[in-house]
Formats: C-alpha cells, structure tokens, sequence
C-alpha cells in the first residue's frame, strides 16, 4: 500500500508538472512579443517545472517496477525493470522525456523561431499518454486517441496559462495585462467546449453503462464533472469581471483577479489528481 501511494503521487504530481511545463510553452508562444517584462521570469518557471516533471515521471516509472513486487525494492530488481523495459509503460515514458527535453530546450532560447521545438515537445508529451490506459486498449483506439488529444491539449492550454497569467498582473502594465488577459479569455471560449466534448464522448466510450457511474471508476469521473463546473464559475469570473477590471481597477484588481487564477489551479490540481487515482487503481 505504501509503495501504491509514493506511485500514484508521483504520477499526479508528475502530470500537474508536466501540463504546468507544457502550458507555458504554448503561452510563450502565443504571446512571446507582448511580454516585455516578464518573459525571462515565465521561461525560468517552465524549466523548473519541466526538470520537476522529469523527475516526478522517472520517480512513478521505476515505482511501477515496486508495484509488481509489493516492496519499494522491487523498484531497482533487475528483472521487474527488464520486464517494465518492454511494456508499453517504458514507451510512454522514453516519449514523455523526449518532450520534456524539447520543452527544455526551447525554454533556454530566446530566440523566436524556437518556439516551433518547444511546441513540438508539447504535442509529443500529449501523444505519449496513448501509448497506455484505457483508449490504447479499445476496438476504436485511434477515435479515442483523438479525443483524448484534443482533451489533454484544452487542459494544458488552461491550466499552463494560469501562473503566467498571475505572472503578468503584477509584472505587466495594467494595459498589457488586461490586453492579454482578454486574448486568452477569448480563445478560451472556444477551447474549453471542446474540453468538455471531448471528455463527454470519451466517458460514452469506455462505460458500459450507466450503471457504471455507481462504480469507484464512475464516481470519480463525477468528481471531475463537478470540479468542471467548478472551474467554469470562476472562468467565466475572470473573463467579465475581474480581467477587465485590470485595466483600471489597481492593486485591488489585481489581487482579486490573482485569488480567482489560485482556486482555478487549485481546482485543476484537484481534478489531475483525482485522473492520476482512476487511471492507476481503477477501470471502466
């Protein structure tokens, strides 16, 4: 059992820093010529995140190698890991840190046109989650591959926006700030139906019933609806009031709109961990 919770916390952790690594990527991106002030600060918070995941990934690797064994030892038994070596887990994982490194890579430069490798590792992170689980063992694996990429992609656009968002309302003019903040709100209006889509025919896909909600793996897929719903309140909270209120609101503005960035990452935190529980104890 301890070694079941040093797995699955390293895993939720592990994706919580690689969707926050992942997330700034795109952000930079995006926004790479409007952040006169605090670009450095946003490269130096994506590597740091990224390295963390990394390690975090490595960490949940090896601990699956003790899961096999029941004992943290079993971690480094040369026979577990030449077993886990040739599973699909060993693929994901190799592809995950291929990622990271592009990720990593891009975030050191300041050159514009590296942008183009930075999201490159990004696709490749959120394609390396179908090489396992549930969608990777189903009939229509390639549909569900499909939505789970468009799924995964909504979360790390999201949920990466938010500390740098954070970043920008203290760092930023009050101008800049809002002018970012309403760029982001609007292509989040259109992105985070898909999210919800996307999940909807996903769930539709792996039940086999209703019945199935009452299950362990049906009650924290309902978890994570409600935690959606959650998110959405305080979205649409930033988007109509507090990020417009930057713009001439002052420091209360600002601090204000900085609570609403914390309880949406908070809530997200919530949800990844809640995935990380389903995804290793539980199946559809």
């Amino acid at each position: 059992m301890p070694v079941d919770i040093l797995a699955v916390s390293a895993r939720a952790l592990g994706f919580v820093a690689l969707f926050q690594a992942g997330g700034i990527v795109l952000f930079l991106a995006l926004h790479r010529h409007e952040l006169a002030r605090t670009a450095p600060a946003l490269r130096r918070l994506g590597t740091l995140a990224a390295v963390l995941a990394a390690v975090l990934l490595t960490a949940e690797y090896l601990l699956q190698a003790a899961r096999m064994s029941g004992e943290l030892a079993g971690a480094l038994d040369p026979t577990l890991l030449g077993l886990l070596l040739h599973s699909g887990a060993s693929v994901t994982f190799s592809w995950q840190l291929l990622g990271l490194v592009l990720v990593i890579l891009a975030l050191r430069s300041r050159r514009a046109e590296d942008s183009l490798i930075g999201v490159t590792g990004v696709v490749i992170l959120l394609a390396a989650f179908t090489f396992v689980g549930h969608t990777a063992g189903s009939p229509q694996r390639w549909l569900l591959s499909l939505l789970l990429l468009v799924h995964l992609s909504v979360v790390t656009f999201w949920f990466g926006a938010l500390p740098p968002l954070h970043v920008i309302s203290s760092g930023e003019t009050s101008e800049d700030a809002a002018r970012i903040v309403a760029d982001f709100s609007a292509r989040a209006v259109w992105l985070v139906p898909g999210l919800f889509l996307a999940g909807l025919l996903l769930a539709v896909a792996l039940l086999p019933n209703v019945a199935a909600l009452r299950s362990a793996y049906g009650e924290l897929l309902m978890a994570k609806v409600v935690g959606f719903c959650a998110l959405l309140v305080l979205a649409a909270s930033n988007r109509w009031r507090f990020g417009p209120a930057l713009r001439s609101g002052g420091p209360a503005a600002g601090r204000r709109f900085r609570q609403a960035l914390a309880a949406e990452y908070l809530i997200i935190v919530g949800v990844v961990c809640v995935t990380a529980v389903m995804t290793t104890f539980y199946s559809p």
